[in-house]
Formats: C-alpha cells, sequence, structure tokens
C-alpha cells in the first residue's frame, strides 16, 4: 500500500483494524496479514488530515487436484477441479475462457490442460487430464490427420483387450492400447468405408472396476 506521498511534507500513521501498527510511519506499508487497513496523513506546514481505508485479503497460489468425474465412453464428459487455498480462485480450460465454476461439462477425449488461478493475481497452478473415449470416425487417406483408429485415454492399461470386428461380427484386428492404432486395413487390403464394431475390456478410471464396452464407429474414405 502506496500513499504516493513524500515524507518530507507529510507524516504518517497506519493502522490495522483501527489500532496503530508501531513503527509504521512511512508513506508506504507492506500488508503482513489480512484485515482493515487506514492511513491518516497529515500536512506537516498546515496540519491538515486525511484518512484512508483499504481492505487487504489473504492470498496465496492454489493446491489443485483435477478428477474425470464421469465414466470413460459417456455422453457427457465431466471434469471437476479441488482448489486448496487461501485465495479467491478461478478456473480455465485449455486456456479457454475464465470461469468462477470449478466443473467443466461435456469435454472432449484426450489430455486436457486445467489452470487455476488467483483473481487478486497471487500466483495459479496447472494439471492435465485425460478423458478416455472413442474417435466417432477415422479418414485412412495418409494425410496425416486421422488416419489410424484407436481408443484415446486407455496407453497406460497395458492389459486392456480392444478388438475391431466388421458389421458381421469378423474379427478383423486386436489394438494394443498404446499402439498405432487400426489403418483400415485386413491383411493388406483397404477396407471398404463403412461402420465397423470394437469392444473393450478395462479397467474404469473413476471405479478402477473391470468393465467391458462395445460400440461402433465409421471408416471414411
Amino acid at each position: 500500500m502506496d500513499t504516493g506521498l513524500s515524507t518530507v511534507n507529510y507524516s504518517f500513521e497506519w493502522r490495522l483494524n483501527n489500532a496503530i501498527i508501531p513503527g509504521a510511519i512511512n508513506s508506504s506499508y507492506l500488508a503482513a496479514q489480512s484485515g482493515d487497513y487506514s492511513v491518516t496523513v497529515t500536512n506537516t506546514t498546515t496540519n491538515c488530515q486525511r484518512i484512508a481505508n483499504t481492505i487487504v485479503f489473504e492470498s496465496e497460489p492454489p493446491v489443485i487436484t483435477t478428477t474425470v468425474t464421469s465414466q470413460a465412453f459417456a455422453n457427457n464428459h465431466i471434469i471437476e477441479v479441488e482448489a486448496l487455498g487461501n485465495g479467491n480462485y478461478e478456473y480455465s480450460l485449455d486456456n479457454g475462457l475464465w470461469q468462477d465454476d470449478n466443473i467443466f461439462e461435456n469435454v472432449s477425449l484426450g489430455e486436457h490442460l486445467i489452470t487455476v488461478r488467483d483473481k487478486n493475481g497471487c500466483g495459479f497452478a496447472s494439471d492435465t487430464v485425460t478423458v478416455m473415449d472413442y474417435p466417432k470416425f477415422f479418414t485412412p487417406n495418409g494425410d496425416g490427420y486421422n488416419d489410424t483408429w484407436n481408443i484415446t485415454g486407455i496407453d497406460a492399461q497395458l492389459n486392456a483387450q480392444i478388438f475391431i470386428f466388421d458389421r458381421y461380427g469378423k474379427l478383423l484386428k486386436q489394438l494394443s492400447p498404446n499402439g498405432n492404432g487400426w489403418n483400415g486395413t485386413f491383411k493388406g487390403y483397404n477396407l471398404p468405408a463403412a461402420d465397423y464394431w470394437f469392444t473393450v475390456k478395462y479397467i474404469e478410471p473413476s471405479s478402477g472396476a473391470e468393465k467391458e464396452y462395445s460400440a461402433h464407429f465409421s471408416l471414411k474414405r
């Protein structure tokens, strides 16, 4: 807190919660705790006085924990953030707009960056979290975008099993959870654009339970 005045022409008396702060007689004061502060400024020539007041809030960088509270393959993926500390915090997903709510809904699959900052400028914290889900389509045309298909966010589950079938139930491919995925071929031949099915056996991240899930996705050419 700084009055911007000179000690040559003015004297100063600082108070915290209406109690005089011993030794606080300079034109500025560095608050060491929260509370109601005031300063009485006296013109040493005219003895005129003015009093200014301000409230100091205690703030500190947050300690955060991020959790995907929705289950894998859910229709609405939800990320919840817990921020601990003395501060007034706001939240951002993937460097997007800041919000007061600590919950993000309808989050896409994949890895996301969560940032929490103190509104008073007293620091921030960041964390990454991964939403497990599957791409609804892929386009194996060699352009470097969506050329292969695999489940996102399952790569750490090395014992997970992923099987791909055609519409008649014929097994086409078993995928490695941390592999490159399926390129849309069978025995070296390109398969036609169509819907294909998969079954995955995995550990549900939100509960630790063993689960099995099946659905379909599109191959587009």
